[in-house]
């Protein structure tokens, strides 16, 4: 038998390998993302519809939710390009520091930005009394919505921007210098042009992010409602599914949007390598100005966090400043001890779920491409266009009644469902930068496709796979979004607890759980960056 017979024979046994491992995850995918949307669809009735549009606060809420979105979008893009200018492009030190610094409101959930605004500008907030503002609070409605809005999720666009700067090809600068281009000219010529598409990604990113959030207006928006506000009430308040719907699948029109513009940014990306990186600047003033802008950006991160301890830390705010763990004791030996333990089992168990089935996925789209390939890879990506607040309602009217709802799977379910695009993303970007041939040199070597996974991939994907994983377990501790409509009483996240809390007479108790997720995030957040070193480490070795 010659040898091209025997690579055939083993090779059969592969590709129907690949195919039956393509069709059970595409079946798996389907189920958790697209039977839930479809089925909510099929539910809606005409008097869903009439019922929404006739709603006398519709009109004013969608008015509501482009004014802030927007408002909020653009603060947010030109605070985050700033920074990302100013860290990337100008040499001062401890970039580590404020890189940790000015993502920390990304670990906790976004009510708790309209809390910690509450905490500051309400009217008995901290900064409130020490300006003797006192009963004078502007804080609620449009100001709230659109300043806890970008404290939500200007750390995301500036993450996208900076990372873009980081790898532009500065020689062309260089040669703007050379030719007598002035700076101004140079930023509106090559800057402007360069960062279109990823200032255009970023604004619809950052604009589906917020208008599809309710726990900032839910929170601070006070009489002021948005569409998604208003979903919520009618989902959860009074439990009109139908409504609630509709308003969700209203809130997907711009989530759509930006996944299509960005995916066609990834489409039409530049194939061109990066020839400079070049030097960033050293200039007094330049230094100077992005030190302070910085300082300024960390301030503003942090005072909500701050004051989340301040008040925790005390005996009750403003009446007793007095030190104590009253608070913390109180939330812990009640129900928050037990919401914390469910919170660490869910966010846990989905994040090792949805890792596997990133990693696994990433590696037949990638590696064992074919026609059917296509269809898995956009499977893997379509909930990155689901809000969470649309995929938990389309759970709800899927499951509710059947053995699942209210456990801690459909929970796991939702959560892996709505998260796992962007770590999918990340393992398929890490195992397309790998040598194509690998498989061909295994294969001519005789070892096999699973040994292969095991020896090479695997060992190589390792500082990925953790960055995976600690991406799926902060957003699983801290979402309210989905969550929200699954829960029971046995398995309720403690970020549910937010808004349970925010009628007690003592805010400290919201301060505590916020801080609470915060330690916890954070904590991962150092285990993962420990153990990717030391990955690097050994294989550096």
């Amino acid at each position: 038998m010659t040898a091209t017979a025997t690579a055939t024979k083993k090779s059969r046994p592969i590709a129907v390998g690949a195919k039956v491992s393509k069709i059970t995850v595409a079946i798996v995918l389907a189920f958790v993302v697209v039977l839930p949307l479809v089925r909510m669809m099929t539910c809606l009735s005409a008097s869903d519809f009439s019922g929404v549009v006739q709603n006398p606060n519709f009109k004013k809420a969608l008015l509501n939710s482009v004014v802030y979105t927007t408002a909020a979008t653009v603060i947010s893009v030109v605070l985050a390009y700033l920074l990302a200018i100013c860290t990337v492009r100008v040499d001062i030190k401890c970039k580590r520091l404020l890189g940790v610094v000015l993502t920390l409101p990304m670990l906790i959930p976004s009510i708790s930005h309209g809390t910690g605004l509450i905490i500051l500008f309400g009217n008995n907030g901290l900064i409130t009394n020490i300006l003797g503002m006192n009963g004078s609070s502007y804080i609620y409605g449009a100001p709230g919505i659109i300043l806890g809005s970008v404290m939500y999720a200007f750390p995301v666009a500036y993450i996208m921007l900076s990372d873009v700067l980081r790898y532009e090809n500065m020689s062309v600068y260089e040669a703007a210098d050379i030719l007598g281009i002035g700076r101004f000219r140079a930023f509106l010529r090559i800057s402007l042009p360069y960062m279109k598409k990823p200032l255009i990604a970023a604004f619809f990113s950052t604009f589906a992010m917020i208008v599809t959030d309710y726990g900032v207006p839910l929170r601070i928006g006070g009489q002021e409602k948005t569409l998604s506000s208003l979903m919520y009430e009618e989902a959860i308040g009074r439990s009109e599914l139908g409504h609630g719907a509709v308003y969700g699948l209203i809130l997907l029109i711009p989530a759509i949007f930006a996944f299509v513009i960005d995916l066609l940014g990834r489409e039409r990306g530049t194939t061109s390598f990066v020839t400079a990186l070049g030097k960033a600047s050293t200039r007094p003033l330049h230094r100077t100005l992005a030190y302070v802008f910085c300082g300024l950006m960390c301030v503003f991160a942090l005072l909500p966090i701050v004051a989340f301890v301040l008040l925790a830390l005390v005996e009750n705010y403003p009446n007793d400043m007095s030190v104590t763990w009253r608070n913390f004791a109180y939330i812990l030996e009640g129900d928050g001890g037990r919401y914390l333990v469910n919170s660490l089992a869910i966010a846990l168990i989905t994040a090792i779920v949805g890792t596997s089935i990133g990693f696994f996925t990433a590696y037949l789209t990638a590696r064992m491409p074919s026609a059917s390939t296509k269809v898995l890879h956009l499977l893997s990506i379509t909930s990155m266009a689901i809000p969470g607040m649309v995929l938990g309602i389309a759970y709800l009217m899927t499951f509710a009644g059947s053995s699942l709802y209210g456990t801690l799977m459909i929970l796991v379910m939702a959560n892996t469902a709505h998260f796992l695009s962007s770590p999918y993303l990340m393992m398929y970007n890490s195992f397309g930068k790998m040598n194509e041939n690998l498989e061909a040199v295994g294969a001519t070597l005789g070892i096999s496709r699973l040994r292969m996974l095991w020896r090479v991939f695997l060992p190589q994907s390792f500082g990925t796979l953790a960055e995976m994983f600690s991406y799926l377990f902060v957003n699983s501790m801290m979402t309210i979004s989905a969550v929200a409509f699954l829960a029971s009483n046995d398995t309720r996240p403690i970020s549910l607890m937010i808004k349970e809390l925010e009628r007690s007479p003592r805010i400290g108790y919201i301060a505590v759980v916020s801080i609470l997720i915060l330690l916890v995030n954070i904590i991962i957040k150092i285990a993962v960056e420990r153990v990717k070193t030391a990955s690097a480490r050994k294989r550096m070795e």
